[in-house]
């Protein structure tokens, strides 16, 4: 018995690093899993569907069961998809974690507007497309009758927190996904959902 047993989750970011944790974890208690990860380097250039498909076999290798997803965090239409992929295939969404993100660490005078606009668009909007989306079927769900006792983990940091000189870009992100939590807490309580935030550090 795992303590994940018959829940289904997505895990945003999860081809690499702490993403791959979360997801190798899920399994090792029973969850049921989307892999999502669009596969860019850390900087967020380029596209691999590999990633996430490698943490897909080792899931599976393990005896659980996940599917691969390489939907942009960023966009409505992929936020969505990866959400519906969730219930298409399991029969239902319990868990979102959003983890994906990028660096491109720079000092205020040195960074260039890409490199604030793209650092801020993977972290704080893809953490809000995924869960709006998730949140609208939850909310569904709810009104609906139906019991899933839902749970957000959003991802964000100590260099938001407590800030980090060359990150002005990423801290203001996760300190604004650690707002998002705590809004998100309360307009989504309603419909029986646990959000929270954890910081690695």
């Amino acid at each position: 018995m795992g303590a994940l047993d018959g829940r289904v989750a997505v895990i945003t970011g999860a081809g690499r690093g702490l993403g791959r944790e979360h997801a190798l974890l899920f399994a090792a208690e029973g969850a049921k899993l989307v892999i999502n990860d669009l596969g860019g380097g850390p900087d967020g250039s380029g596209s691999d569907a590999s990633p996430a498909q490698r943490v897909v076999e080792e899931v599976r290798a393990g005896g659980g069961e996940a599917v691969a997803n390489s939907d942009d965090v960023t966009s409505a239409d992929g936020a969505q998809r990866m959400i519906q992929q969730a219930v298409d295939e399991f029969g239902a969404l319990h868990v979102l974690v959003n983890n994906a993100g990028i660096l491109r660490d720079r000092t205020i005078i040195n960074m260039t507007d890409g490199e604030w606009d793209d650092v801020i668009r993977v972290h704080l909007r893809g953490h809000f497309m995924p869960t709006r989306a998730a949140a609208r079927y939850w909310r569904e769900q709810s009104k609906a009758g139906t019991s899933l006792q839902p749970s957000l983990i959003n991802t964000t940091s100590t260099s938001g927190l407590y800030n980090n000189p060359g990150q002005s870009n990423y801290g203001s992100a996760k300190t604004g996904i650690a707002t998002l939590t705590i809004i998100a807490q309360r307009e989504l309580e309603r419909y029986g959902v646990r959000v929270n935030a954890i910081a690695p550090a």
